[in-house]
């Protein structure tokens, strides 16, 4: 009886476990876009520091964290924070999610709300300081001058710490921008205001765009369609012209940097010595072959010396500003792939590198900051594996790096306090959604554990997940894979098969993070009865500068050699209906989908290409011609890789879909493919979301999944 009992009750627990886990995912609940999103995320916690303090911050209160245990004790609410602020209504600040603690020695918090930006003091319980020009453009704070950078009406502006507005511009328009990213957000420029550290004085971006051709797109929503032409010049074409200039905010007077004839140039990864004297510049020439680091003098703009030049047969990429030494202002540390992996040099103000501080055939992803206690800087790297990228420590006098934390997967952010010695780590696992530990940085690195967050699909079925590697077509060089099966994955059955790519620079499609980095519409795939399987191909990111270089002036050609490699592994599995195998991408990826079917004809039966690069001679400058060169300079190279001739090449079913109001990837690459496929009788299909750019936003991005899933449901299945 008891045997039959337990039998009973085991039998019940499986019965329980497997229809808690029959829930069918939809795509509502696994795309950005959709309605259920949010509520299948992974469990998480919003940090921020106050000087060494950790602060969890929610919607309506704020927690400080004992960075030893882990317990947290309430600091305030949003409602004590609107009775502080003297306001009757309890919208008045509306959560406290974005609150900031500026000064580590100070109990004030810094939050947005409808009307202004505050400084409270949550002791005294009072408005310290607030401004009035919250939510206006490109706003930059600072926090020591509490000077304010914005742009209204296309004029720059800054509102000092007192409230007096100053106008740094007058003949900001369309055609002149200020403050405002350039070159096209490459280079690692994100914004176009940076204060000194003190807040004294504002460098600034100024572009002269008047020369560059306008690209025609059209606004289809009003009665009569309007036009709303986009700046875009194209690899080959005149260029916008970048000056930099620096405005004292006491003094009330602007210069701007005596750095030449602008035109051809480039102006990146801007930074400032702590004295606030003197500004350094990484400058490019357009070729992006010759790259130097310049200072400059703050107030009269003369050039002062330069510090550093790399040159290269294909191209330099500086991608971060200087940082100097926390502890010593006459030091600063600077990234370059120039023995072939990005690594961290200590340079003195003079220009004379001291020591290279990191080697190794593995990357430096980023520095994270430092610990002044140790004199280290902290960094993410992937030297334990490819796939990974974990918290190091690296003594700056003797070059040793210490492995912070877990040492596992791929941290998806670190947050070091004031002076570096606690780092908040999120990262995640391929069977682990997020872990958030606390990181002494001290000696051996304690952990503290914060959160180990429950799988948030564990009521759903859900496919299998792998990964692997293989050797690229130069058959030494490893690749890794991710491969999603179905739940009731048979290896007996023939299963239809997609292919989904990406493969140009800066970006990688597989790591060591929750799911092997999978995109959740390989889910929702894989729930439909597909395998889908993923190649990070030489050209893409975080391998080094030969394995990215690779591909230079032939975009496209060694990254379809290594994606068919992949094609030659999937023949080998047996479960793999090569007669059913689909290839999907977007943007590089539909460029690369595209160049898969018209140069391989026949091995792919459906294809669906998303804002798909067909000719990169209507590319932009900065990129385009950074791995391709000019047209004029590789006709060759821009030959090879067009897709216009490869129109009559077309087999099999693809679709192509782009936003309609792409000012990435502009509609002439469709339609001219289209244009080319009636000249030459092949059959695409093809789909535009009218006002959308690059990629859909909201709820369309729903609709955009749904399409490309029953293309291949149509023609694939």
């Amino acid at each position: 009886m008891k045997i039959k009992y337990l039998l009973g009750i085991v039998a019940l627990i499986i019965s329980v476990s497997m229809s808690a886990q029959d829930k069918l995912f939809t795509l509502e609940d696994l795309n950005f876009g959709g309605k259920n999103y949010a509520n299948l995320r992974p469990q998480n916690m919003w940090l921020t520091w106050w000087g060494e303090k950790l602060i969890q911050t929610d919607v309506e209160e704020c927690y400080t964290i004992d960075t030893r245990t882990g317990k947290k004790s309430l600091l305030f609410t949003l409602e004590d924070i609107n009775k502080m602020a003297g306001s009757n209504d309890e919208s008045y600040v509306r959560h406290l999610m974005n609150a900031r603690f500026p000064y580590p020695d100070k109990p004030i918090v810094a939050l947005g709300n409808r009307k202004a930006f505050i400084l409270l003091d949550f002791e005294t319980k009072n408005i310290v300081w607030q401004d009035s020009i919250s939510g206006q453009e490109a706003n930059d704070w600072n926090s020591v001058s509490r000077a304010t950078a914005y742009v209204e009406d296309n004029q720059l502006y800054v509102v000092d710490g007192e409230g007096k507005k100053h106008q740094l511009s007058t003949d900001g328009s369309r055609d002149i921008v200020y403050g405002h990213s350039v070159h096209r957000n490459e280079f690692g420029i994100r914004k176009g205001t940076f204060w000194s550290p003190k807040g004294n004085r504002l460098a600034f971006y100024r572009m002269d765009q008047s020369m560059v051709t306008d690209y025609p797109q059209v606004d289809i929503f009003p009665r009569s369609a309007t036009y709303e032409p986009d700046k875009y010049p194209m690899a080959g074409m005149t260029s916008h012209k970048v000056t930099v200039g620096v405005y004292d905010v006491k003094t009330e007077k602007t210069i701007y940097l005596q750095a030449g004839d602008p035109t051809d140039r480039y102006f990146t990864n801007i930074a400032w010595s702590p004295d606030e004297k003197t500004i350094y510049i990484f400058e490019l020439n357009r070729k992006q072959n010759d790259c130097r680091l310049v200072s400059y003098d703050a107030e009269s703009g003369e050039k002062i010396v330069e510090l550093y030049h790399e040159t290269s047969d294909k191209y330099v990429e500086p991608q971060n500003p200087i940082l100097f030494l926390p502890w010593d202002e006459t030091k600063f540390i600077m990234q370059s792939q120039k023995d072939g992996y990005n690594h961290l040099y200590l340079f003195d103000v003079s220009g004379k590198e001291l020591k290279q501080i990191t080697s190794g055939k593995w990357v430096v992803l980023n520095v994270v900051g430092f610990n002044t206690k140790t004199k280290s800087i902290l960094i993410l790297s992937n030297e334990a594996h490819p796939m990974n990228s974990n918290l190091y420590t690296v003594n700056i006098k003797n070059g040793k790096r210490r492995l912070m934390g877990k040492g596992i997967g791929v941290v998806q952010s670190a947050q070091p306090s004031a002076s570096g010695q606690m780092v908040a780590l999120k990262l995640s696992s391929y069977n682990h959604p997020r872990f958030i530990d606390i990181i002494n940085t001290n000696g051996m690195g304690k952990v503290t554990d914060l959160l180990d967050a429950e799988d948030p699909w564990k009521e759903y079925q859900q496919p299998i997940y792998e990964s692997g590697s293989i050797k690229a077509a130069d058959g030494t060089t490893d690749l890794y894979f991710r491969m999603v099966k179905p739940h009731d994955f048979d290896i007996n059955k023939k299963y239809p098969t997609v292919i989904y790519v990406y493969g140009g620079p800066h970006a990688h499609n597989v790591d060591a993070s929750w799911h092997y980095a999978s995109r959740s519409w390989e889910t929702y795939m894989a729930q439909k009865g597909y395998i889908v399987f993923i190649l990070d191909n030489r050209g893409s990111e975080n391998r080094g500068r030969d394995f990215e270089q690779a591909t230079f002036h032939q975009l496209g050609q060694i990254e379809m050699q290594d994606q068919m490699t992949g094609v030659e592994y999937l023949k080998k599995q047996p479960y793999v209906d090569m007669n059913r195998l689909g290839v999907h991408g977007w943007s590089f990826g539909g460029f690369m989908t595209i160049s898969l079917m018209t140069n391989y004809p026949g091995i792919f039966k459906v294809g669906v290409a998303g804002g798909p690069v067909i000719d990169w001679k209507w590319y932009e400058v900065m990129y385009g011609e950074r791995y391709m060169g000019t047209p004029q300079d590789n006709p060759d190279g821009y030959a090879k890789t067009s897709l216009i001739d490869k129109a009559k090449n077309l087999k099999g079913k693809l679709q192509m879909i782009t936003g309609y109001n792409d000012n990435t990837v502009v509609p002439q690459h469709c339609l001219s493919f289209l244009d080319a496929c009636i000249k030459a009788g092949t059959q695409p299909d093809f789909f535009a979301y009218p006002g959308e750019e690059h990629n859909m936003r909201g709820h369309a991005s729903v609709h955009l999944h749904e399409r490309i899933t029953q293309y291949f449901e149509d023609f694939l299945k």
